[in-house]
């Protein structure tokens, strides 16, 4: 049956429309094919605009922090990175030696340990630890056992043990024992020479003596030096410079002769002892350069143990506390006179046993008078009498300036510390009351330190010359070549030397003939002079009964250079006199000087020895 062409048409139609729209279809989606590559193509452009845009503002970002770091703040981190790998160290080193002028050892820094305990580490009891550490140590087992139980860790059982107990501690292999090094000052001669070197605290600085004086010889210069650090902070030694830990071998050397100082204090103590005496110094100087050999006081302290001694002690008493001189002055003054011309070595005076010196009547130390005498049995015989008559001579103000030329009213200059100067009235005061020249004239009314009076005798045995009296020579190698010497003032001309001269022959009237007898040596021309002098009150006036004795030597009379003092502070009983209890000490240290000096026996006296 044959189709009908209407229904034929319309299927053509409709195929025709459907590939039409097929066909549409495709180019749509086509177009939104296309349409969504553009769009994901613009899109992933933005984002690419935007990633380069990140990149480019992070790498500016890192210019500038790079500019910054490197540029503007690069010297100040630069410093900081140096001072994290490098450290700055000061290394320690032991304070100088003090040698005596024979290079005897006086003070040296020598290693000591600290021992710790921890007994939470022991292994074994606390009484089987005590029991072996008692012996070294020196303590009871009880002690140590209370000790150990007292803490668990870091108990100090000794603060300072000397090295040579080391071996007897490391060789008991205790666990929970700790050593720890540290140096220490040590005074081999213990107290024989603390007042003149004094002592170091535990802050290693000097407190006394030349250790704390002369603190700028005695401490080694130390260079701070820069090392490098490892990762770890370890130091690395090889980056150290080449000889910063080198130091020298320079000593402190002492003008103090340690024999001398030795026999000086037996026979000061042995006088202390037997007057009862409250203290007690001696002192000698060569009066050439005012070299003191020998500068001794008692009481006194062990330096190696200066925590247990009074305190009072470390300041040395001969320079820093004031006496009245009393008659060892007698010479300075008879000095005076003869340099000013009021009176001549044979002059006589009368000495009645008084003399009236405005409102006062001034006597001699025994109420009584010698008659007529000679200036030299006035020193002889101590005469007050005699010594008013002759500064009476003189005119107040004359005798005041020269006063003041030898130094009274002030320090000495000396090497050693905590120096006082003397005290003397005013020179209105002292003109206008006529008792102050009559007092002054034997050796009261005044004071001054016993390293001064010796300074000013000095000036007799040496020529006329005022020298500083001195304890320190200077720094000196293990050869014996002098690298450093502290300044010292230029001596000064106060007598004549002829005037010197015959003041110390007639001081030698007092060895032969006067007071000062049991000073004497045989073959040996020996000048001196005794003081027993009131003590002067802090209040005023003077203490009822107090007195200090004294004995100042001048030797060898023919060749003055020598000056010996002893002075004893109080010492006790009627029988108490400078003749009796000072002289006795200088005989005793002049008798050791001889052979030590070398100082050859007077020829007169030996000519006169001979039959």
């Amino acid at each position: 049956m044959q189709k009908s062409p209407s229904k034929t048409k319309l299927r053509k139609f409709r195929n025709s429309a459907f590939t039409r729209q097929q066909k549409g279809y495709k180019r749509g989606l086509l177009g939104r094919l296309i349409s969504n590559i553009q769009e994901q193509t613009s899109n992933t452009n933005s984002r690419l605009f935007i990633v380069w845009g990140a990149l480019i503002a992070a790498g500016l970002g890192l210019a500038v922090n790079l500019y910054n770091l490197q540029i503007v703040r690069g010297p100040k981190l630069t410093e900081q990175a140096r001072n994290q790998q490098m450290v700055n160290l000061r290394p320690f080193m032991p304070r100088r030696p003090v040698v005596d002028r024979n290079n005897n050892l006086l003070a040296i820094d020598r290693p000591v340990y600290t021992l710790y305990a921890h007994p939470k580490l022991f292994d074994k009891s606390n009484e089987e630890i005590a029991e072996q550490l008692s012996p070294i140590l020196g303590k009871d087992v009880p002690e140590l056992v209370k000790i150990f139980e007292s803490r668990k860790s870091g108990i100090i059982l000794a603060p300072a043990i000397p090295e040579e107990m080391i071996d007897r501690i490391t060789s008991l292999r205790l666990n929970g024992l700790e050593l720890i090094q540290k140096y220490s000052r040590f005074y081999p001669v213990d107290d024989l020479g603390a007042d003149v070197v004094g002592y170091v605290n535990v802050d290693r600085r000097g407190q006394a003596g030349v250790e704390y004086s002369q603190e700028k010889l005695l401490e080694r210069s130390v260079q701070t030096v820069r090392l490098s650090r490892s990762g770890n902070g370890a130091l690395m030694p090889d980056h150290a410079p080449e000889g910063f830990l080198h130091f020298d071998d320079l000593r402190l050397q002492l003008t103090i002769d340690n024999r001398l100082q030795r026999i000086a204090r037996t026979a000061l103590k042995a006088q202390m002892d037997k007057f009862q005496a409250k203290r007690g110094a001696v002192i000698v100087m060569d009066a050439l350069d005012g070299s003191l050999l020998t500068l001794v006081s008692q009481p006194t302290y062990n330096p190696n143990e200066y925590s247990k001694s009074n305190i009072s002690l470390f300041k040395n008493w001969t320079v820093a506390d004031l006496y009245e001189p009393g008659s060892t002055f007698k010479p300075l003054n008879v000095a005076i006179a003869l340099e000013n011309g009021v009176i001549k070595p044979d002059d006589m005076f009368n000495d009645s046993g008084s003399i009236r010196v405005a409102n006062y009547t001034i006597k001699n130390a025994m109420h009584n008078g010698y008659g007529r005498i000679t200036i030299a049995q006035i020193l002889q015989n101590s005469s007050n009498i005699g010594m008013v008559q002759i500064i009476q001579r003189l005119k107040p103000s004359t005798y005041y300036n020269w006063l003041e030329r030898l130094g009274l009213g002030q320090k000495v200059d000396t090497d050693l510390p905590f120096e006082v100067g003397g005290r003397l009235k005013s020179q209105e005061e002292f003109i206008a009351s006529p008792i102050e020249p009559a007092t002054t004239s034997f050796g009261q009314g005044f004071s001054m330190t016993p390293i001064q009076l010796v300074q000013m005798h000095g000036a007799l045995a040496n020529g006329g010359k005022l020298v500083t009296p001195h304890v320190v020579r200077g720094l000196i190698d293990t050869q014996g070549q002098m690298h450093d010497s502290p300044p010292r003032t230029v001596p000064r001309q106060i007598f004549s030397a002829a005037t010197a001269q015959k003041v110390v022959e007639m001081m030698e009237t007092v060895v032969s003939e006067g007071t000062g007898k049991v000073a004497q040596i045989p073959g040996y021309r020996i000048a001196g002079k005794t003081g027993t002098a009131q003590k002067a009150s802090p209040n005023g006036g003077y203490i009822k009964g107090a007195r200090i004795t004294s004995f100042v030597a001048i030797l060898p009379v023919e060749s003055p250079r020598y000056v010996v003092f002893a002075l004893v502070d109080e010492p006790k009983g009627e029988n108490a006199y400078g003749s009796t209890v000072a002289a006795p000490i200088v005989k005793s240290v002049i008798e050791a000087l001889i052979p030590l000096e070398e100082i050859p026996p007077s020829k007169a006296i030996e000519q006169q020895a001979k039959p």
